[in-house]
């Protein structure tokens, strides 16, 4: 296991590890995404404080403002979120009801396991590929956003897009690891089980 928490190259192979750090790198850009927020936000609180300053000082606020930043706050963040997921599930971190599963034997458990890996990438699958039409109709249209900067919509939607688009990859990739006789994602928490099952939460 390396230091970002996924398996070693060795251990799921030349595709696996480049699946890894398609995960990792998505999840690096959904953090710059969070960091960009907080500049952003910060920016437009020492406007506000410039502001009170200037009309303490000479009776008017000085009129510092960052453009739009709400609404490029909440476009980050919906990237930070989508880009997010793939990562989060191969490494166990989505949050999962386990009262069930601890009631079944391995192979049941083995079976529930992969019909949520099938269903989720049949439910992620479906919803990248209409986000990529939206994508496309947005672009098509010429949409903009309604802020003081108007930024095609296209931009922010794309980044949904791709982060859906890699969450089915991450779940294609757990149920092939599953159908082969191995615990995707769960079984890479520090708390694991040596024998390969996933831990309990």
């Amino acid at each position: 296991m390396d230091g970002a928490g996924l398996p070693t190259p060795n251990s799921r192979g030349r595709i696996g590890a480049l699946l890894d750090r398609l995960y990792v790198l998505s999840a690096a850009i959904a953090a710059l995404c969070l960091v960009a927020i907080c500049a952003v936000v910060s920016l437009q609180v020492a406007a506000n404080a410039a502001d009170v300053v200037g009309q303490w000082l000479v009776g008017r606020p000085l009129g510092f403002i960052v453009p739009s930043y709400a609404e490029f706050a909440g476009f980050l963040l919906a990237a930070a979120s989508f880009l997010a997921l793939p990562y989060s599930l191969r490494c166990g971190a989505h949050i999962r009801v386990t009262s069930l599963f601890d009631r079944f034997g391995e192979r049941g458990r083995t079976a529930a396991e992969i019909w949520c890996s099938a269903a989720g990438a049949g439910l992620s699958g479906y919803f990248t590929w209409y986000s990529v039409l939206l994508v496309a109709e947005s672009r098509r249209y010429g949409d903009l956003s309604p802020g003081m900067i108007p930024l095609p919509l296209w931009i922010p939607q794309a980044s949904i897009a791709v982060g859906l688009a890699i969450l089915t990859i991450a779940f294609v990739d757990r149920l092939i690891s599953l159908l082969t006789g191995v615990w995707p994602g769960d079984r890479m928490d520090d708390d694991d089980d040596p024998g390969g099952a996933p831990a309990d939460r």
